[in-house]
Parts: C-alpha cells; sequence; structure tokens
C-alpha cells in the first residue's frame, strides 16, 4: 500500500512486540459474571498496559480499580490552551476461543494462500479474503488457527501506545493534552457504562477499533431489546374450543407483524430492522427476545411504537392480559450527538487530507464503547485499528498496519495545533436554529 513508506520512522519493533505480547493474554470477557472486568486477563493486561506505559515515559499511568480501566495522560508541551485529546480502545476479545493464542509472524508476505492449521484444514486464502492482497510484502500476523487473534482491539491499544512513545521520544513536537483509556467488556456492552468521564478529562475522543486507514464511523444504531412474556392457557385439544388459549400461536402473531423485510438479512447501510434472537414456546407459555434497530431516531422511535402497538391489539381480545412487554434501552446513536460537534469530524477530515488518505465514512452497524462514553458528554466516533477478519480464527493484521494507527493517531493530535485559533478547535454545539452557542 502507499502508504507504507511512511511509517518507517516509528518503532515498528516495539509496535510489534507489544502486540505480539498482548495477543498472548487470554481476555475474552465472560457475560455469565457479575464482575467487570468479567475475566482476570483483562485485569492482568490493563495493569500490563500501565507498566509499558510508564517504561515508554507516560508516567500519568493508573489502573482505575473502581471502573477496570488503564487510564493515562501525556501533559502538553504547548503553550497554547489546547482542548484536551482522547484516544480509546478495549482489553478484551469476543466470544471465541482464545486460550494459548500463539501469533504466527509472516515476514514480507507474498500474497499466496497460508496455512493455518493443517490438521483443520484452516486456510488464510486470498481468494476468500481479497483485502489479503493489500499487504503484500509487510509482516503480516496471524493465527494458528486454533483461536482468534485478538487484533480486536489490542491492535488499537498497541497503536495508541505506539503514538505515544514516538511524541515521548519526540519532545519537539508540539501538543496539547493527550488522554488514553483502555476499558473491558466492550464485546459484551458492559464495560463502557462505567467509563470514569470525570477522571479521563478529555473534551473529545476516538475509539481506535476495527477496520482500515480511512474508515470513520460517526453513527451507530439506536438499539433497543423487546422482552415479551406470554401466558397461554393450556388444556386438552379435544375439550380447548372456547377455552386454550395457545401461547405458540400467539407469539407466532406477533412475529408475523413485524414487517417482513425489515430484518438483518435484507438491511443494509442505514436501513434498520427487527431481530428475534429467542423463541421459546410452549402451549401455556412463550418467550421471545426481540432487538431493535435504526439509524434514524424517529423511525427507531416507531420500530418500538409498532411492537407496543401489536401487544396491545393482541391483548385488548382478553378479559385480562396475556402478553407483557419491556423494551430495554441499549444505546443511542453517537451520530445524533456528534453532528453537534463538527469539528470532532473535521479535525480527522483533514488529517487525512493532509495525509493522503481516502476517508471512508460509514455507519457503524451495531454499537461501540463510543456510545456509552458520547452519552457521558464526550463526543467518540470510531476510527480503525489495522485489522481484519475479526472475531474468528482468520483474524489478522500487519506491523504496517498498526504503525499506520499510530502515525494517524499522532498526525490527529498535530492538526489539533495547527487548528488552534479556529473557532472551532474546541466542539462547537449549535442550537435547533443552527447557531452556535
Amino acid at each position: 500500500m502507499g502508504w507504507v513508506s511512511c511509517v518507517r520512522e516509528f518503532d515498528q519493533d516495539l509496535i510489534e512486540s507489544l502486540f505480539i505480547k498482548y495477543a498472548k493474554i487470554n481476555t475474552r470477557s465472560n457475560p455469565d459474571s457479575p464482575t467487570v472486568p468479567t475475566t482476570p486477563g483483562q485485569v492482568e493486561l490493563a495493569q500490563m498496559i500501565v507498566e509499558d506505559l510508564k517504561k515508554i515515559g507516560i508516567n500519568k499511568a493508573t489502573y482505575d480499580t473502581d471502573s477496570g480501566y488503564a487510564l493515562a495522560e501525556l501533559p502538553g508541551n504547548s503553550a497554547k490552551q489546547l482542548a484536551p485529546i482522547g484516544f480509546i480502545a478495549h482489553l478484551d476479545t469476543a466470544d471465541f476461543n482464545a486460550e494459548n493464542i500463539s501469533p504466527q509472524v509472516h515476514a514480507d508476505y507474498s500474497g499466496e494462500a497460508i496455512i493455518l492449521n493443517r490438521k483443520k484444514g484452516l486456510v488464510l486464502s486470498p481468494a476468500q479474503f481479497p483485502n489479503l492482497k493489500n499487504f503484500v510484502g509487510q509482516r503480516l500476523i496471524t493465527t494458528d488457527g486454533n483461536t482468534l487473534l485478538g487484533a480486536d482491539d489490542k491492535a488499537g491499544i498497541t497503536a495508541i501506545l505506539g503514538a505515544l512513545a514516538y511524541l515521548v521520544n519526540h519532545p519537539e513536537i508540539e501538543h496539547g493534552p493527550v488522554e488514553v483509556a483502555f476499558g473491558p467488556d466492550e464485546e459484551i456492552g458492559r464495560g463502557a457504562k462505567r467509563f470514569p468521564a470525570e477522571k479521563f478529562g478529555a473534551a473529545f475522543a476516538y475509539t481506535m477499533d476495527n477496520g482500515q486507514p480511512g474508515q470513520i464511523e460517526p453513527e451507530t444504531f439506536n438499539a433497543s431489546q423487546a422482552e415479551i412474556d406470554i401466558k397461554g392457557t393450556a388444556v386438552h385439544p379435544g375439550d380447548a374450543y372456547g377455552l386454550m388459549v395457545n401461547a405458540v400461536g400467539l407469539a407466532n402473531e406477533i412475529v408475523s407483524a413485524l414487517p417482513k423485510d425489515e430484518v438483518p438479512e435484507k438491511s443494509r447501510g442505514h436501513q434498520g430492522f427487527y431481530l428475534v434472537t429467542d423463541f421459546n414456546a410452549t402451549i401455556s407459555q412463550a418467550h421471545l427476545n426481540i432487538i431493535i434497530r435504526d439509524f434514524d431516531t424517529a423511525r427507531f422511535q416507531q420500530k418500538e411504537r409498532l411492537l407496543e402497538s401489536v401487544v396491545q391489539q393482541i391483548n385488548a381480545r382478553f378479559k385480562a392480559p396475556r402478553i407483557t412487554l419491556k423494551l430495554t434501552e441499549q444505546y443511542r446513536n453517537i451520530g445524533d450527538a456528534i453532528r453537534q460537534y463538527p469539528y470532532v469530524m473535521n479535525l480527522v477530515l483533514d488529517t487525512y487530507q493532509r495525509l493522503g488518505i481516502q476517508p471512508k465514512i460509514t455507519p457503524f452497524r451495531g454499537g461501540t464503547d463510543g456510545n456509552a462514553i458520547t452519552a457521558k458528554g464526550i463526543p467518540t466516533p470510531n476510527l480503525f485499528n489495522g485489522g481484519d477478519n475479526f472475531h474468528g480464527p482468520y483474524e489478522y493484521v500487519t506491523t504496517e498496519a498498526m504503525v499506520m494507527t499510530a502515525k494517524v493517531i499522532v498526525a490527529i493530535i498535530e492538526e489539533h495545533v495547527r487548528q488552534f485559533g479556529h473557532k472551532d478547535n474546541r466542539p462547537v454545539i449549535f442550537d435547533n436554529d443552527g447557531r452556535e452557542l
């Protein structure tokens, strides 16, 4: 790729060694655990990161036991009163085997297929994964076919440390305060709810999670979960006339009333959906879980109201309600808040332009830690970490991609200084008529 020549001055050996060390730690999160972090490996990694931060010269680094976050600050060296900027990555890995991870380094990747595990017949092939062709000549890091790799999000963690090491080693680079945070249990949507915003101190931030250089994800779904319980009446079918209330039939009626094409397999881009994630039913009782997703807040609310209406209409047929519906909001679209702070996006776009990186602005069809962090008053879109094929044995990343991510972080910090004095140097909020507050 054209950006490889731009990354040589960064400490590639440090970045590669940190990633491999972090990848070997099992930080798989556990939704059944009552604690946060939900697994001891995440605590181990957080504490290790704190020690590594201190080794590279970041003295203000701590593990916050209340939240499970590793937090650090690089104090500004500029006389300008720059708004503190933040970068965030998560400690945990997804719900896939993470025991005994053995990263494999393929120096000077040829572009050919790589046998990950001969016994299992697992092959990482550009025929199946065309993006591999973009990394020919780079140091490709893969799994051994038995586990995931953990590039989601240890590549993001490593890139942030690589950027900080570069700034420490180049004190001539002017910068404002830089805040970083590494948090638990992102994969199960739990950790960021305890994000210590008051200790973090950044005016705005970026999560470095998933994707390739140029990616910007300033939007996520609005999300809620519907839990539906149905009480039927079971009697002998021969004597059922006027007596039986079949909970299976009522559950099917609810599902059938939802729009047929508003499902994940028929939606993309900004299109939302309903997804039945759990359906357990007998004649006497039934339980449904349905998740609701949409980028547009008004459409999202309409989806919730439709489900409520369906339940109300069915209940109206009985003397006493047979169906209970519990709607729980899971997260809100970060785009609604980020649009009020144009500087957060413009800073990245201007940085990409300086680096010659083509921006790719896409909606994130899920949620990130940025949802909870944005809700706490720190606008936080997602950028990228340089990896690919996340959450399984085909996951990979290159050393050069992580170094490029580190370079982009440094460039954003430098661009923040360049733009000092612009009215947008700090996040700006507008009222509904577009007037700056």
